[in-house]
């Protein structure tokens, strides 16, 4: 079965969706079959990986609606082995419309059941927020990667959001692990950088990636022209990050490194 991993955090701008698509691309690079589930209703990792999001029929809304299977979803992407299950604008009516529903919280969770064993990883790009979409994604996920930008107020509401995965391990997902702590838009040339990578070393130790993503004027070029950071600059400093970020995502998991150390139970 493929492992879900969710990407979050309810801060804006600390690269999630950039994480998302350029992991995704990076694992396919690697062999590896991924299917990204875009979970946002900005739609940016839709859009960053070349799909139009005005053509956008059937996609996250749908399935969190159950009017179509998750199989029927699924869009092909340029990026080698990687597939989206794609967004539109129209994900932000889902929470009101969800809100009375039996097992709310569990709709993502049984939508990716008939397929979660087609794939090696399933990626979802979550909302910077805490509501119902990010709640379905944290209980669908078997882990969650949390990006935390090196600058100030890094570690501004990860307590929150670390209480949020402790409650979704108790209620809803007990299998729920932290995959890690993703240190992103790092510049040596910073004072300020590298004390936030102290610090958050200090506080979370073995929780925290070895990679490091470094801040990277291509990176930010990438999304405009719907491409992953591999495929518009396989040669930056943006694609070896996180082509060895999903080096190391793959030694943990091949190695059956459990990442239950890292949870928090």
């Amino acid at each position: 079965m493929g492992k879900i991993i969710a990407i979050a955090n309810q801060k804006g701008g600390v690269g999630k969706t950039t994480t998302t698509v350029n992991l995704a691309a990076a694992l396919g690079v690697l062999e590896q079959r991924v299917l990204l589930i875009d979970a946002d209703p900005q739609a940016n990792a839709t859009s960053g990986l070349g799909i139009d999001v005005e053509s956008v029929t059937n996609g996250t809304y749908q399935i969190l609606e159950h009017t179509i299977s998750a199989k029927e979803a699924i869009v092909k992407t340029n990026s080698p082995n990687v597939d989206i299950i794609p967004a539109h604008i129209d994900l932000v009516a889902i929470e009101i419309e969800l809100v009375d529903k039996d097992e709310r919280e569990y709709m993502l969770r049984k939508a990716l059941e008939p397929i979660q064993h087609i794939y090696d990883y399933i990626v979802i790009d979550c909302a910077p927020s805490l509501g119902l979409i990010t709640l379905n994604a944290l209980t669908a996920a078997n882990a969650v990667i949390i990006p935390i930008q090196c600058e100030y107020y890094a570690l501004e509401g990860l307590g929150k959001l670390l209480n949020t995965i402790k409650s979704v391990q108790k209620v809803h997902n007990a299998d729920l692990d932290i995959e890690g702590l993703l240190l992103t838009m790092y510049d040596s040339r910073l004072r300020l950088s590298n004390q936030v990578v102290a610090e958050v070393k200090k506080h979370f130790h073995s929780m925290v990636f070895k990679t490091i993503i470094q801040r990277n004027i291509r990176l930010g070029e990438a999304p405009s022209y719907g491409e992953s950071i591999i495929a518009y600059d396989a040669t930056s400093k943006g694609a070896v990050n996180y082509i060895n970020l999903a080096h190391e995502i793959l030694k943990k998991n091949t190695h059956g490194q459990s990442s239950k150390k890292a949870s928090v139970r």
